[in-house]
Parts: C-alpha cells; structure tokens; sequence
C-alpha cells in the first residue's frame, strides 16, 4: 500500500536549536500512528511543519506519492491534513453548525446570499452522526462539555475532507467516561480509511489505540515500532534513552505535627461541609471525576475565589484568608492547572517568571538585586533541570513540561511550606513527569504539607499517604496508602459508597 504521507530527511533548526533532524516517517492511509516523546523531543514541530505553520529547511514531504510543498495552513488543509490541538479551536459564542463550518459557510445561492443555517444544521448533524454521536446542532458551543466540543472539531475536520487527522494531547482535559468515547471515535475514522497521528503522553492510550508507534528524542526519530512489538516500559526507555528507576519514586512518609486544617467549608452550589487535614512531610491527594469541586476548594483555600462558610488552620491557628495575598503571608502555594493562563508570563523570561512571587528575596528596600535574582533562577535551572538552561529564554517558547518546572520554581522561591499542586503532571512526558515527583519528594524532606489534586488515578496512587476523593462537591471518603486502589477510589468519585 502507498503511504498517505512520507517524509524524508526532514529537518528544522531554531536559533541555538536543531529542532529536527533528519526524520524520516511513514503514515499509511486507515492507520493511527502513534507519535511519543518527551517534551523537546521534536513533535511539535513535526506537526507544525504538516500543518504549515514553521517550513521544513531540508527533506521531502511526500503526499500521496507526490513531493510537495506545504507553505502555509491552506496548503495543509488543501492536502487533506488537518489538526486538532489540545487548546480546541474552536468560537464557544456560535452553534454547533457554525463552527463545524467556519470559514466555508454555506449561503444560499451561491456565494452571495444569506448564510443557509438549516443545510449547515442538516450536514453537521450527519457528519456527527457518523461519529456516532447526537449533539444539538443549534446551540452554542459553549454549553458543551470538553468532549463533545471535541467531536465537533472533528467533525469540522470530516467536513474538509480529511485525509489526515492529527491529534495532539486529546484526551488531557476529559473525563474517563469521554475517554473511552474518543477513542471509540478515532476506531470510527480508522474505519474510513483516514489516517491519524496520535499524539499523547498517556502511553496506556497509545498501546491500546495505534497500531505502529514512532519514538522521537531530541529531534531525531528514535524507532517506528508495531504496537504489539512493544510495551510501555520499552517505550520509555526509547522516549528518555535511560531506564527510569521508578515510575512513581514516592519516599517514605514521615508525617508529623498538622500544617493544614480545613472544617466545613462551604459555597452555595459549589462544595459542602468540606473537612480535611493535611500533616507535615506528607502527600495527600485528591481525586474525583470532572466537576467534582477539588479546585473549586482548593482554590477558595488559597483565597483565589469566596466561599460562605467554614474555618482554616494553619499549625493549629484559625487564620482569616480572603485573597491569595493572605494565603501566600501564611505560607500556602498553589500551583494552579492552567499553567499557561494564570501560573506563567508567557512572553517573560525564565528569569522573571521564576521570581515573579518572591522579589523580597532578591531586593533591598524598593531596589531589587539583579545579581541576587540571577543566582536563585540558575540555581532553580539546575535543581529542576529546566531545558534550555538559559535565564534569558523567552516561557513561551519553552516546552509544557519546562513550563511547569518554571511555575514549581516561582514557589519554591516563595517561603511557602505548605503545597498545593493541581494537575502538576497534565501534558508533560514521562520523564518530566518524575523529575516533578522528586519535587514533590524533596518537599516532603524539607517537612513541608503537600496536597495534589490529579486526574490520573495511578499518578494518585502512586505518591499519596492519604487519599482524600470528591464527588459533586462533597468529600465521599479519605482512604489511606495502603487500602487504596483504583476500584475504591472510583467507586468513591462515582457516589457509590
């Protein structure tokens, strides 16, 4: 068979970076090609250049037996090559109908005319049909949840005639139950001969889902493997060139005295009679399906939202937090989940994001010490092993797990001893993801409190002490490290206890 897509000796290079190098690969019409490695590794751009958003320098893309030439986006959607990323492209103010055809609407007669909303509804429900899905073609989009505002983005790439899909983290922000429905979805355009590159750090999905998989590292196409030639622990060892000790390198627990307790905390609508504690040299987690109230807590702890009743302690003293001020005068830290949003300076420095919460450190009186800055960020480069290792580099273009080793480096410069990760590991690779769990346990050495909320449940139990789970606003059990497991936790997230 003559593969869709073929590229050979293609690479890219950025000031100070050989983003690709040579990398040649094959993608073969009704296949899911899984695409792995750790952050940098070079996906990214691969994609980019697919997609016409950076030029390959040298190499040769073949598309359909025939050397072409992506120059731009319209050039990639003309191919037949369409993506869709983790951040939904998507207008949540317009239908259903309107977004699947955005840019191409359809009017009535011709070109001309007004837009013909009920074809454009007709053809959008037939393209979701065939996904196996009944979604309300006339409401907006914004009253849809993550995973069916990802069908329709799908279907909009269904109705441009793609050839192939690329998908990249799609399943970052969905419950286990749209998990399962995406990935039913992709079997469906497998079935209809188009090809998908499927992009995720979530190596379980990878071997379920694809049938060959290729390894990148450092720019360079590692391997192309047939999924059943491989298992995951051979995958990491490709994707970060050295055997990982541990998966999760959890230290022994050495809780003592309580940093953090919390007695009925309520808000109208959003969590009830919320109690919990937290110790010293501990990990707690939190865990519970989407929408379950973890954040919403969280962030009323830290002062970021109100709540309408209920008490804090902090080593046994009521204390009063109304503003992440508060909260940060009391020690606490909370790194939220969206990094990009609310944690980062995007178009800052490395330098700057990472002293943003801490220039007392680093200032005598009104005047701040540049030299003393500089310092602290390149030890906190070294000590979390951020990549490139240069203060002077721009967050935005560093990669989403360098990204969150940056927001873990603005609090540790912080005099913050108790921690509050939400999804501190959403979207980063194996190997980043361990470098994060060793934070997690030089915290724990250092006697600091730490609380992670994840919605992976292995990552849960695999470095909590205690697990606290939520179900619709309400803490439904605590359940300790060695009675936890995977069925009683989701029994508890489910309301079924």
């Amino acid at each position: 068979m003559q593969p869709f897509l073929e590229l050979k000796g293609v690479s890219k290079v950025f000031p100070g970076v050989r983003a690709l190098d040579s990398v040649d690969l094959e993608i073969y019409p009704g296949e899911v090609h899984g695409l792995v490695g750790e952050n940098g590794a070079g996906k990214s751009t691969l994609i980019k250049i697919l997609t016409g958003a950076h030029k390959n320098e040298t190499g040769q893309i073949i598309i359909e037996g025939k050397e072409s030439n992506i120059k731009g986006p319209r050039d990639a959607m003309n191919y037949g090559i369409t993506a869709i990323y983790q951040e939904l492209n998507i207008v949540k103010q317009l239908s259903v109908a309107e977004n699947v055809f955005l840019g191409r609407e359809i009017k009535k007669n011709g070109n001309k005319g007004l837009l013909d909303i009920s074809v454009m509804r007709k053809k959008a429900e037939e393209l979701l049909e065939e996904l196996g899905q009944k979604i309300d073609t006339k409401i907006n989009v914004a009253k849809l949840g993550i995973g069916q505002q990802q069908m329709v983005e799908i279907a909009k790439a269904l109705s441009v005639k793609t050839k192939l899909l690329i998908m990249d983290e799609p399943t970052s922000s969905l419950a286990e139950r749209e998990v399962k429905e995406l990935l039913k979805t992709v079997k469906e355009l497998k079935n209809k001969g188009i090809a998908v590159i499927y992009i995720s750090h979530r190596l379980d999905e990878v071997m379920e889902i694809c049938d060959r998989v290729t390894v990148m590292r450092d720019g360079r196409k590692i391997d192309t493997l047939d999924i059943d030639k491989v298992d995951i622990n051979g995958l990491i060892r490709l994707m970060v060139g050295r055997n990982l000790e541990q998966q999760y390198p959890k230290v022994e627990s050495n809780a003592n005295e309580e940093a953090l307790r919390v007695e009925n905390l309520n808000r109208r609508g959003v969590f009830k009679n919320i109690s919990f504690n937290v110790k010293r040299g501990e990990i707690v987690g939190f865990s519970g399906l989407v929408g379950a109230g973890r954040t919403e807590v969280m962030r009323a702890i830290f002062g970021a939202d109100e709540y309408d009743s209920g008490e804090i302690y902090i080593n046994g003293k009521k204390v009063k937090i109304t503003c992440p001020k508060d909260a940060m005068k009391n020690g606490i830290a909370f790194l939220t989940e969206d990094r990009k949003g609310q944690g980062l300076v995007l178009d800052n420095t490395i330098d700057f994001n990472s002293n943003i919460a801490s220039y007392d450190k680093s200032s005598s009186g009104l005047l701040l010490n540049i030299k003393k800055l500089k310092e602290l960020t390149r030890e906190n480069i070294k000590k979390l092993n951020i990549n490139p290792p240069s203060e002077n580099f721009i967050v935005r273009q560093l990669s989403g797990g360098n990204q969150q080793k940056v927001v873990i480096a603005k609090w540790l410069n912080t005099k913050a001893n108790i921690f509050i990760f939400d999804e501190p590991t959403r979207g980063i690779d194996v190997g980043a993801k361990v470098e994060v769990y060793n934070v997690l346990n030089s915290l724990v050495e250092q006697n600091c409190a730490v609380i992670i909320i994840s919605s992976e449940l292995p990552e849960i139990l695999g470095m909590s002490d205690r697990v606290y789970v939520m179900h619709e606003g309400e803490i439904t059990a605590e359940i300790n490290r060695k009675d936890a497991n995977q069925e009683n936790i989701m029994r508890a997230a489910s309301g079924e206890v």
